[in-house]
């Protein structure tokens, strides 16, 4: 399996001494590390405009990685987060059902979260956050403040010291001060790259856009960082532009026995009614599986990392729709929304999957 996030964040915790963690990616011995994720930045496009962009093709390209399934920001940021695959830490998919939620149960969304829903329960594994502290570590994570206490953060996040900010130069400022402490880790995270994305699509001028914030934050940073710091930029995802868009259940019978859709337009987790999975996989498959990989619950475990849990198991859909090239299936109940959005990711293409590691030390 190629070098994913989980050998990432295992490799930077020991790099800095975090005791029981394989450095698989070699990082050098390091006191301090700060990591600048940028939500949807793929590798296909620092290979294609990096080079207008001056701090960005400064860094030095690391390694090629790859991210989850599915690429998308809810399972690869979990995977960060945890150093485990998302069969073990089952943070699935941008919405997966709860299972025992009833009749026909109700999906969680897992970036805007559901307060029903125990974050430290829902994920279970122990972050490596929490687990460095006993080394002397010290975490912090440096984004929005609108994300602080979200279930999301709560699940993926615990051990860090969560500080909030909303301009670049507090986020710079705040990762300075977090790495005074004698082993220290800082995480910046930025997404509006990915909201460029989604709603005007990669390549755009407010796409361009984004990456002219980023170029000046990895300029600022590399500019107040202490030194001797080890600066690393990834992704959690890259990103395709929609090419077919077909909707569920219009003018054709796919939605028939489907109780729950979730997952995203390029990773569909699909429930089905107990008894009939056999016939929605045939009419699903003589429908679009010229245009469409399917998966079971047995079958897409290789997906994501070979060994399955049982709250994973039980999460899963029960069949797993990934669409090739740039097509998305939409959910009838949400067609307005999914069908206006340009940039899409959560599937398997190259282009969603590779995302950069670039380091320069300071």
């Amino acid at each position: 399996m190629p070098a994913g996030l989980h050998d990432l964040s295992q490799s930077i915790f020991a790099s800095l001494g975090g005791a029981g963690l394989t450095n698989s990616l070699n990082l050098p011995d390091a006191q301090r590390i700060c990591l600048l994720l940028v939500d949807g930045l793929g590798s296909d496009v620092v290979e294609k405009y990096g080079s207008q962009f001056p701090s960005l093709s400064a860094l030095t390209s690391s390694a090629q990685l790859h991210s989850t399934f599915p690429s998308t920001t809810a399972t690869a940021l979990a995977t960060l987060g945890t150093g485990t695959l998302p069969g073990i830490h089952g943070m699935l998919g941008y919405t997966i059902r709860v299972p025992r939620s009833g009749d026909p149960g109700r999906l969680l969304n897992a970036l805007k979260w559901d307060e029903r829903v125990d974050p430290t329960m829902w994920q279970s594994q122990p972050t490596l956050y929490e687990r460095v502290i006993a080394d002397g570590i010290k975490s912090s994570y440096i984004a929005a403040k609108r994300y602080e206490g979200t279930g999301f953060s709560r699940a993926t996040l615990r051990g860090s010291d969560y500080l909030g900010a909303n301009y670049p130069e507090d986020m710079v400022a705040l990762a300075k001060k977090a790495l005074q402490a004698p082993r220290a880790f800082a995480y910046v995270y930025v997404n509006n790259v990915d909201n460029a994305g989604h709603n005007d699509g990669v390549g755009s001028a407010k796409y361009m856009d984004a990456l002219t914030f980023v170029d000046g934050l990895i300029h600022q940073l590399t500019q107040a960082l202490p030194s001797g710091t080890q600066l690393l930029l990834t992704a959690d995802h890259g990103m395709v532009n929609v090419g077919e868009k077909y909707v569920l259940g219009k003018e054709n019978s796919l939605m028939e026995d489907v109780t729950v859709l979730g997952g995203e337009p390029r990773a569909r987790h699909v429930y089905v009614r107990e008894g009939a999975l056999a016939d929605v996989q045939a009419r699903w498959e003589s429908e679009i599986g010229d245009r469409v990989d399917f998966y079971t619950k047995e079958s897409v475990a290789e997906l994501i990392g070979g060994e399955v849990s049982l709250d994973s198991e039980e999460r899963l859909g029960d069949l797993i729709a990934v669409p090739r090239g740039e097509m998305i299936l939409i959910d009838p109940s949400r067609e307005a929304q999914e069908s206006k959005m340009i940039g899409h990711h959560g599937g398997t293409t190259k282009t969603e999957i590779e995302i950069p590691l670039l380091t320069a030390a300071l």
